[in-house]
């Protein structure tokens, strides 16, 4: 039987509590947690990016990592859709899933969870699965649907939402990483990166921690535990039914189903809100997701041994 990284595992759920005590503290500001969210996408994220990114072996099985959270978020897209129209759910409640569903907690929780449950070693492959596949979905699928269909519609062009994707800094790491693989930093350069990298991971945790809420009413319950069935079961058996279907190492293929396996991202979920779309729903969604991942992560986690 595999054995969990506990050690890993209970670090990882000391940070999210450290978040969730902060917020009793009244010196903290109660944007704290879009701070933290700011530091780890502007400087730990690319941090990690350009150490980790070098260390990718490329080879033709890395199209599994690159589509795989593409075809998710069709088949949970049109699967949303389906159920939504069945149950005659609002349009609001539609929209508000079809941008949170899709997409994965990929970086926030994907990339402490690989690491923690995998090792270092996964992290290449994890950060190709989110900044080819959730990232940029969420800056274009779900920025579109919340300008289309928010309250407050927006007429973001596309040429804004491009200049958007390509400003990232994460992406801008992975651009400036894959053409740096040939080549070798500096000693404090890399020094300093390894020192910025590592605290990726406790500040997302406890940013993370800090934010979860948790708001519902009785008419939210299903499109609620249809949500976590979606994100958090029937999403890793897609990817696991995608990976099988392949012939590509048995690490990549743990990887990116693991990586499917994540609640829903909050990023997506901040996007939703801020468009006025079912906002106690998604909220919900986005704090018992995260909380309900600590006990599937290490199913999946086990199943995939």
């Amino acid at each position: 039987m595999p054995v969990l990284p506990l050690d890993n595992y209970a670090l990882i759920l000391g940070y999210l509590a450290i978040g969730l005590l902060l917020r009793l503290v009244p010196a903290m500001p109660a944007d704290s947690a879009r701070a933290l969210n700011a530091y780890v996408l502007n400087v730990a994220l690319p941090a990690l990016v350009l150490l980790k990114i070098p260390e990718l072996q490329f080879s033709a099985q890395l199209w599994l990592p690159v589509l795989t959270p593409w075809l998710l978020l069709v088949l949970v897209a049109g699967l949303t859709l389906l159920v939504g129209h069945w149950l005659n759910w609002s349009r609001d409640t539609k929209v508000a899933l079809l941008i949170v569903l899709p997409l994965g907690n990929t970086s926030f929780l994907g990339f402490p969870m690989v690491e923690a449950f995998w090792g270092s070693d996964r992290m290449p492959v994890a950060i190709i699965y989110d900044q080819l596949g959730s990232f940029i979905a969420l800056a274009t699928y779900s920025t579109i649907l919340a300008s289309l269909y928010g309250q407050q519609q927006s007429s973001a062009s596309m040429k804004a939402i491009a200049r958007k994707v390509l400003s990232s800094p994460p992406l801008l790491a992975l651009l400036l990483a894959l053409m740096l693989r040939n080549s070798s930093y500096p000693a404090l350069a890399t020094q300093l990166l390894n020192n910025v990298a590592a605290t990726l991971v406790p500040v997302v945790m406890i940013a993370v921690g800090f934010s979860l809420r948790f708001r519902l009413q009785a008419s939210e319950l299903k499109p609620l535990a249809f949500g976590l069935l979606v994100t958090l079961v029937l999403m890793p058996l897609m990817a696991y039914a995608i990976a099988s279907s392949s012939s590509v190492d048995a690490s990549l293929r743990q990887t990116v189903v693991f990586m499917a396996a994540m609640p829903p991202m909050i990023s997506a979920g901040a996007i939703a809100i801020m468009a006025g779309l079912a906002p106690r729903l998604v909220s919900a969604l986005v704090g018992f997701g995260v909380l309900l991942s600590f006990v599937t992560l290490p199913v999946v986690y086990w199943l995939l041994q």
